[in-house]
């Protein structure tokens, strides 16, 4: 029996520490809340189930504003920043990845590492994104901060750009429902070996990682 569970142990590898399980499980929920406040900000059917304008209107602000704070704080984590650097960086068989998508339309699992480069690219999205959104925000919030024409441009941009954040989202969130290891690497930061080699065969976790030259 205990050589069974020693088994089990030793198939399986630590993807993601508990603080990096605890900044996307924080990131989550913070964009889940700005979103569902838009949203009842924004569409009259839902506006008037919630109702109480201010207070969703107040909860939508401060749950954008404080996006940021799960990502600072977990800088504190070499293991998250580590990951940061490695989602910062792309590699050639990163670019090898996307044009097999552009061509095939499929994803390319043997030019993945840790993380492959549709992965990447959403990192670098979420994070531009949401300082847009915080800017925007900003100029909206504070009006006399700015100029009319700026708080007009803010909006445009605030309100269709969260529109795209929302369709971006929820193929990430399609694309995370068909891959359940996927799913247990986020919810407990364990993957087994065998879908390390089928998803992410050219992440090697007991090397450290690769360094630009």
């Amino acid at each position: 029996m205990a050589g069974a569970e020693n088994s089990r142990a030793a198939a399986m590898v630590r993807r993601f520490t508990r603080a990096e399980t605890w900044v996307h499980r924080s990131l989550a929920w913070l964009m889940g809340v700005c979103a569902f406040t838009a949203a009842a900000l924004y569409v009259p059917q839902l506006a008037e189930i919630v109702g109480r304008r201010r207070l969703v209107v107040t909860v939508h602000e401060w749950s954008g504003i404080l996006l940021p704070v799960p990502v600072l704080a977990g800088l504190v984590s070499r293991a998250f920043r580590a990951d940061a650097g490695r989602l910062g960086r792309f590699f050639p068989h990163d670019w090898r990845w996307l044009r097999a998508l552009v061509r095939t339309r499929r994803r390319e699992p043997s030019l993945a590492g840790k993380f492959n480069a549709g992965q990447k690219l959403y990192a670098a999205f979420s994070v531009g994104a949401v300082l847009v959104m915080i800017g925007t925000g900003v100029l909206m919030w504070f009006p006399r901060l700015s100029p009319l024409f700026w708080r007009t441009g803010a909006t445009f941009v605030h309100d269709w750009l969260a529109l795209l954040i929302g369709v971006v989202i929820a193929g990430h969130v399609w694309l995370a429902a068909k891959d359940p290891e996927a799913r247990r690497g986020l919810r407990t930061g364990h993957v087994p070996r065998w879908w390390i080699r089928q998803e992410h065969p050219l992440w090697k976790p007991d090397r450290p990682p690769p360094h630009r030259k």
